[in-house]
């Protein structure tokens, strides 16, 4: 790694983290695929699969924490919204936001890799990055970084129901405001067999209320749920007014 390189984790620390890290080979670490090892073998470097399995602890119990010290809902609905504050698409996001995608330290066969493979990579990192942050910063700072890149979107995520099962809650939906019962049907399929993806509309009384693409039929049905939900939402506000969220507690 070139000075110019090295400078560049420094700054991303200091402009996006807020502060120096004590020993920078964290953060690096934090962003370096295990990919990138095996292609320099010859060099001793180490790649961020511990630091995820730190900041993925680290990361779940700030979010317990922050929800149970914030909202009196049961366990049941408080772990559905703590999977959709720190799952996959959600680390992935705060890391596209937080734009350490041009620090990952990746072999060149995954540079080239599918959209769906590089999401997972940002959200590995994302968590890295935190487990980074806990042993060089302490406690206190990984969590105000979580609180700032994560739990930010909870206002948002309780607003669309996000957290609930799209499919399950646009059934609810349908046959409540429309009494029928929604289907599914493939309207598009592009791509290479080991990349393909599919357009899904999800039908309300045989017209097509919304579409979803996914790398499977299952993954478009789900988005394509979630956008026939959020035209519910914006044309049926008093019926899909969300019961949830209104226990917080008050300190």
């Amino acid at each position: 790694m070139n000075k110019e390189q090295f400078d560049s984790y420094l700054a991303f620390a200091k402009e996006k983290l807020g502060f120096e890290f004590h020993d920078i080979n964290l953060l690096i670490t934090a962003l370096t695929h295990r990919s990138y090892v095996n292609e320099h073998r010859k060099t001793k470097i180490e790649h961020n699969e511990r630091l995820e399995f730190l900041g993925d602890a680290v990361l779940e119990l700030v979010s317990s924490d922050f929800l149970f010290r914030n909202y009196e809902e049961p366990e049941g609905i408080m772990t559905s919204w703590r999977a959709a504050l720190v799952n996959t698409e959600a680390n992935a996001a705060a890391g596209e936001a937080l734009g350490y995608g041009p620090l990952v330290r990746l072999s060149n066969g995954e540079k080239n890799g599918s959209m769906r493979a590089h999401h997972v990579i940002m959200a590995d990192c994302y968590e890295a990055i935190i487990g980074a942050i806990y042993l060089d910063q302490g406690y206190k700072a990984a969590e105000d970084f979580i609180l700032k890149n994560s739990m930010i979107k909870i206002d948002e995520i309780l607003e669309s129901e996000s957290w609930r099962d799209s499919k399950s809650y646009l059934q609810e939906l349908a046959q409540k405001i429309d009494n029928t019962t929604p289907t599914y049907a493939v309207l598009k399929e592009e791509g290479p067999d080991h990349d393909k993806t599919f357009t899904v509309g999800a039908l309300i009384n045989g017209h097509i209320k919304a579409t979803g693409v996914g790398h499977s039929k299952q993954e478009a049905q789900v988005k394509a749920a979630a956008e026939a939900i959020r035209q519910y939402k914006k044309t049926h506000p008093e019926e899909t007014k969300s019961e949830y969220g209104k226990k917080k507690i008050n300190r």
